[in-house]
């Protein structure tokens, strides 16, 4: 049972403020207390964390489909500016809708754990086809009017612009110096790209750096790593750890899915911390080694910057399961501070430099914010969300990471 109004719409609002700042890790205790109340007061409005968590969900699903529905009327104005201004517009509501919404967004955007339970699974896959669909209609518009470019795919793209806004509500950036910026500076490196001269497609793929990082991503194959029943373990333990969390998994299960007994699992890692320690290590390395293989590479800021985008794909590709353990672990434990420890901030400096020499080169046009938001926008945008490549597979992910970062998805004047 739930409730709108009085003390259930104040239950929401503090929930949502602790899950938003603290995770799943919030208890049914926790909430009374911020609230002021007792735990049994509060059964009388929800009946279960779940009922609480579905609410908040279904309250951002609606204020998304609203700000869908929002973006259909036109505005007054010329032709070009309208239409541009109106994806931009847009954009800026989702991600406003986004931060508004932050524990219900980390819940939904990509699978939620299996510990919630199936109706939340099923709403989150039923998210976010509104506003895909509204921008779809917005980017639609925009190619009759001959203001996007006819071989980028629309629907990959509107998937790519809905989802950057979401990301707003998902990272720091609502903490950053500058944060109102965030969104539509976002938008415009996607809509109009940071090269000043297009790049080809043969010129980008024979490039030194595209071609190390090729050579780093066959180099995963042949890192057999540790003995069969290890890789086994690990193997797993990635799935389980992505599908129900770090928190709710148990060696136990570890042992189930594997087919194993839990002495076994116990013989081979000492701890549940220490077996996901030896997973996350090892996608470590494989993400410094591909990002070193295009930095350290001959070529130009821009050559380097694609190739990293072509190492993110293929990581997100084949490293899908750590991906979902990262989001486990935002879910779990949400990011107050810009500072994400020693590498985040080694990929942020990476691509600082990188913009500063492209600048100075005159390949990259880097103006209108501080060089932090711009490093911060550029990283985010070079990160392709799963949905993308899922859906457009690796050579389409690339494609549209071209289309949009470099060369920007709409047609040039």
């Amino acid at each position: 049972m739930s409730s709108q109004g009085g003390r259930g719409a104040e239950i929401l609002e503090t929930a949502a403020a602790l899950f938003a700042s603290s995770g799943l890790q919030v208890s049914l205790q926790q909430i009374a207390d911020a609230c002021g109340i007792l735990p049994g007061s509060l059964y009388h409005h929800f009946d279960s964390k779940e009922a609480i968590v579905l609410e908040l969900v279904r309250r951002y699903r609606h204020d998304l489909d609203t700000t869908a529905a929002q973006a259909v009327d036109p505005p007054k104005g010329s032709v070009r500016v309208s239409i541009e201004d109106r994806i931009v517009d847009f954009g800026r509501a989702i991600a406003a809708c986004a931060l508004a919404h932050r524990a219900a967004l980390l819940l939904t955007l990509y699978e939620p754990p299996t510990v919630l339970g199936g109706e939340l699974a099923g709403l989150a896959r039923g998210a976010p086809t509104a506003i895909e669909g509204a921008m779809l209609g917005l980017l639609d518009q925009a190619r009759v009017l001959g203001f996007v470019r006819p071989e980028v795919e629309l629907a990959l793209l509107s998937d790519r612009l809905c989802q950057s806004m979401l990301h707003v509500g998902v990272g720091v950036s609502h903490v950053t110096p500058g944060a109102e910026r965030v969104p539509e500076l976002r938008l415009r490196i996607l809509l109009h790209g940071i090269a000043t001269r297009s790049p080809t497609d043969d010129s980008l793929d024979a490039s030194a750096p595209i071609k190390s990082v090729e050579k780093a991503v066959a180099a995963w194959e042949e890192d057999i790593g540790d003995d069969e029943r290890t890789a086994h373990l690990q193997a797993v333990a990635r799935r389980e750890f992505g599908r129900r969390g770090f928190e709710a998994t148990t060696m136990r299960d570890i042992a189930a899915a594997a087919g194993l007994s839990t002495g076994t699992v116990y013989r081979s890692f000492r701890s549940k911390d220490e077996l996901l320690l030896s997973i996350m290590k090892s996608y470590s390395e494989k993400v410094r080694s591909a990002w070193t293989a295009a930095l350290e590479s001959e070529g130009s800021s821009l050559e380097r910057l694609d190739a990293i985008m072509c190492a993110n794909i293929h990581l997100l590709e084949r490293f899908s399961d750590e991906f979902r353990i990262q989001l486990a672990w935002l879910r779990q434990s949400p990011p107050s501070t810009p500072n994400l420890g020693r590498w985040f901030t080694w990929h942020l400096r990476q691509v600082k430099a990188l913009l500063a020499d492209g600048a100075q080169a005159g390949e990259i046009q880097v103006e209108g914010a501080p060089a932090d938001i711009w490093a911060r926008c550029v990283y985010e945008a070079a990160v392709v969300p799963p949905s993308i490549i899922a859906n457009g597979g690796i050579r389409g992910a690339q494609a549209l990471a071209r289309d949009t970062v470099l060369r920007g998805a709409l047609t040039r004047s």
